[in-house]
């Protein structure tokens, strides 16, 4: 944990967080009633320590600033922690959320990180430096991409050794 002077408290000193957030989609989502049209922002943000920690969070709010925060305290709370094995994972791994299918393949070094999208975003803040990753599924829903590539990451198993 890192602590800073912060330039706006003075003299206080405040921890800095260890934590990167992305934004990885914003929305404005619509809803009819008697008196019109009820207008929101909806916020997708991905946030991870790239140590194998890594989280997607999801909210709406009146304004892009109060979706983005909302949605912020939502991926810190959803947190999972990821076994890294030589900056891939250790196995092969497939996962469906709804109609979004993920394959995700550890590649050896040097690799580099072949994923495109949500899957690139949510392994650059994971920590994993090669992988390579498939979207499986026609679609192009960024969320429940999102949420299927953290299905497939909770798959994951340590490896473990035999003697």
């Amino acid at each position: 944990m890192i602590i800073q002077k912060n330039k706006f408290l003075g003299d206080k000193f405040r921890k800095k967080d260890e934590f990167e957030s992305k934004l990885l989609d914003l929305a404005r989502v619509a809803h009819t009633r008697a008196g019109g049209k009820k207008l929101r922002f909806r916020a997708i943000i991905v946030t991870g320590d790239k140590a194998g920690k890594v989280g997607v969070g999801v909210a709406s709010g009146l304004d892009v600033a109060q979706a983005v925060e909302k949605a912020t305290f939502q991926a810190k709370r959803n947190l999972i922690k990821i076994p890294i094995v030589e900056n891939t994972i250790p196995h092969e791994v497939e996962a469906k959320f709804g109609p979004a299918q993920i394959l995700l393949r550890p590649q050896r070094k040097g690799r580099g990180l072949v994923a495109g999208g949500t899957v690139r975003i949510i392994c650059q803040l994971a920590g994993i430096k090669n992988i390579s990753s498939k979207v499986l599924s026609r679609t192009g829903n960024k969320l429940n991409n999102a949420r299927a590539t953290i299905k497939a990451l909770k798959k994951i198993k340590y490896a473990t050794s035999r003697n």
